[in-house]
This record gives structure tokens, C-alpha cells and sequence, in this order.
């Protein structure tokens, strides 16, 4: 039958790539692992220490989550073996483009698994926090930030993430100078982290009267949230705490009281702030526990001789340091400059869609194994 021609002829492929996925999972062990865990979840007393069960409970879900993904689509994949044999027995031509709709879903399926795999990295289950900052480009590079911004936020909310503003500096004129919130939700880390970096824009300006080609960049930064056992040592002589009054949306309080936090770690020139919450006392808390991210990522990162990377000194957030570029005019395409990945579709990248550079750059890691 024609029409199965191709897929018949993927499936001896399609199971060497199930049975790779197989191997880089280690599922027999990921089984082994989620039955000790069960174990342990029923023992009496398991309770009794709540943040111990959390981290257990959260380790379970991980485990259960890859072993569940893969049973499935090694369940998928002998429905088709079997929808196909059915079809040609039957001589049933009606069968074959819900064969062909079921195939293309594995193997969308088993590619976000492999990615999946791949996010085995110290802090990637960890929740994170974003920073974006305009550079070079005046008004068109603030209101790229926001826009940057925007996508950020749609792409957490397709992925059902939650954010959180922590702090966000307006422009008078148009756009934002800089924006840190944070995201919520397993491996929010591990997906963005490789989106930091300088972005860059070119456009027709929309603040320009004589309607020119204009570039602009704007920076990402993302760190992990580090869990509150790890312990950070800061001496209350290496940071200044400054209060200032809140600046955007708050209800009540804004305007009103200083309630706004700016820490400054002095001997690495870290500046977190935190304005959103409703009181000093939790604007403070949040940013000492940012800080502490940046210190704790900071510190790590130094053993690798990358000290430059994790503090965001890109050199100028301008020309030759871009990782992606976002063309609207003369033409239409976003490309990423680490993997050469492309969508033409500029506006459905600006709506949050922005897999493809992810998960393209995480593959990266996977072919250098």
C-alpha cells in the first residue's frame, strides 16, 4: 500500500531510536529506582520529616514521569505495527492517514522525550529567574526588551509555568530598561538556561519618523533558584541594601512607601531588586534569595573559568555577541547563530515559540557525548 510505503520504511530506524532512548534513559534502573521510592513513600514515619518526603515525592514524579513516557511510546509504537498489518491484511486504504497521524505524534513524542534526557544537569528541575536588559539601540532597544519580555512570558504560559514580576524599570518614552521575574515549574532552568545571552532585533523603527532599518539588542540572563539547604555565607559587610519607592504595579503601596529593595554584592558588583511584593520585609527576602542563586551559580561556574558567563558581562550588548537574531524587515526570519536553528514565522516566535532554538541547542549536547 503506498501510502505506508514511507512509514514501513522508517520502522526499522524508529526502533533503534526507541531502543537508543531505552539505554540513555537507563529504564531498567529508573524502575528500580521508582520502586524503592514507592517503598520508602509507605513506610510508617515517612512523614515525619516533610522537607525529606517533598525532595522524595519531587524525585518520584521525575522518575515516574520518564519511565511513563517511555512505556507509552513503546506502547504507541506496536499500535502502529499492528494498525499497519491490520491495513494491509484488510487491503484497507481508509486506515492509512490515521496511521500516518498517529506515527508523526510518536515520533514528535519520542523527540521531546530525548530532549528530556538531556536535561540532566545539576539545577535544570530547579525553578529559574530571568533578567532582561536593553543595550545599544536607545528606545528601539527598550521597547525590544519588552518585547522579549512578552515572549518569555507567553512561552512559560504554553508550557503552563508559572512567573512571577519580581522587578521591572519602565521607560518614560516606550519599552523597558530591565525586567527580573521568575519561573515556576519542573526543569524551568534546565529549558531556558541556554537562552541567555545577547538577542538582537532588526526593523523597521517604529520611533523613527522617516521609517529606517534599525538594530537593536537587548540581554537575557538565567539563573537557578538553589534550594534554602544549601548554604550560601554572605557577609553583611560585602552588600549594600538600598530601598527606593516602587515603580510599577502593586495596588496600595506603590508610590506611597520605600518599600522597593536594591542589594549590591560589592566584591563581585551583583545587583539584585526586588519591588513587587507588598512589603520591604518580602522585597528583601526575595532579593537575598536571588542573590544567593547568582553567588551559589557564580561560584560553580568560577571552577570552570566562566566567571564572565555567569555574571552577564557579554562585553556590550551590541554587535559580533548575539546568540539570535530576529529579522522583521527586509525579510522575515529568526535565526539562532549556535546551531544555525531558523523559523520564518517571526510573530509566532514573539508569541512564545521558541522550542525549536531550545531544543536544538540542547541537542547540541546530546551529538558531543
Amino acid at each position: 500500500m503506498l501510502e505506508l510505503d514511507q512509514i514501513k520504511y522508517e520502522l526499522d530506524d524508529a526502533r533503534a531510536a526507541l531502543n537508543e532512548l531505552k539505554a540513555a534513559l537507563g529504564y531498567d534502573a529508573l524502575a528500580e529506582r521508582l520502586a524503592s521510592i514507592t517503598a520508602e513513600s509507605e513506610r510508617e514515619g515517612f512523614w515525619d520529616d516533610h522537607e525529606a518526603a517533598q525532595k522524595l515525592l519531587k524525585e518520584r514524579k521525575v522518575v515516574e514521569d520518564k519511565k511513563t513516557g517511555y512505556d507509552r511510546l513503546e506502547t504507541a509504537f506496536a499500535d502502529i505495527e499492528v494498525m499497519i498489518e491490520l491495513a494491509e491484511e484488510e487491503d484497507d486504504a481508509s486506515l492509512a492517514p490515521d496511521i500516518q497521524a498517529d506515527y508523526d505524534t510518536w515520533k514528535a513524542d519520542i523527540d521531546a522525550l530525548r530532549v528530556r534526557v538531556l536535561l540532566d544537569g545539576e539545577y535544570d528541575l530547579n525553578n529559574c529567574y530571568v533578567e532582561i536588559n536593553a543595550g545599544a539601540g536607545g528606545t528601539d532597544a527598550q521597547d525590544w526588551a519588552e518585547m522579549l519580555l512578552r515572549m518569555y512570558l507567553r512561552w512559560a504560559e504554553r508550557r503552563g509555568y508559572k512567573t512571577k514580576m519580581l522587578d521591572l524599570q519602565d521607560d518614560t518614552v516606550a519599552g523597558i530598561k530591565s525586567a527580573r521575574f521568575s519561573v515556576e515549574g519542573e526543569y524551568a532552568y534546565g529549558y531556558l538556561k541556554n537562552e541567555q545571552g545577547v538577542h538582537r532585533i532588526v526593523r523597521i523603527s517604529p520611533f523613527d519618523s522617516s521609517a529606517r532599518r534599525h538594530t537593536s539588542f537587548a540581554s537575557v540572563a538565567v539563573t537557578p533558584e538553589i534550594d534554602d539547604d544549601i548554604n550560601i555565607e554572605i557577609d553583611p559587610d560585602d552588600i549594600r541594601i538600598d530601598t527606593y519607592r516602587s515603580s510599577g504595579a502593586g495596588g496600595q503601596h506603590v508610590n506611597k512607601t520605600d518599600s522597593a529593595i536594591r542589594i549590591t554584592h560589592l566584591p563581585t558588583n551583583i545587583v539584585v531588586t526586588c519591588q513587587n511584593e507588598r512589603s520591604q520585609h518580602q522585597n528583601r527576602d526575595v532579593a537575598m534569595k536571588a542573590l544567593k542563586s547568582k553567588l551559589y551559580e557564580l561560584a560553580r561556574r568560577e571552577q570552570k573559568e566562566n566567571l564572565d558567563e555567569l555574571k552577564g558581562d557579554y562585553g556590550q550588548i551590541a554587535w559580533g555577541s548575539q546568540i539570535r537574531s530576529y529579522v522583521f524587515h527586509p525579510y522575515s526570519l529568526v535565526k539562532d547563530h549556535r546551531t544555525n536553528a531558523e523559523n520564518g514565522n517571526v510573530q509566532a516566535v514573539m508569541d512564545g515559540d521558541i522550542d525549536i532554538f531550545i531544543n536544538e541547542k540542547l541537542k547540541q549536547k546530546d551529538e558531543s557525548r
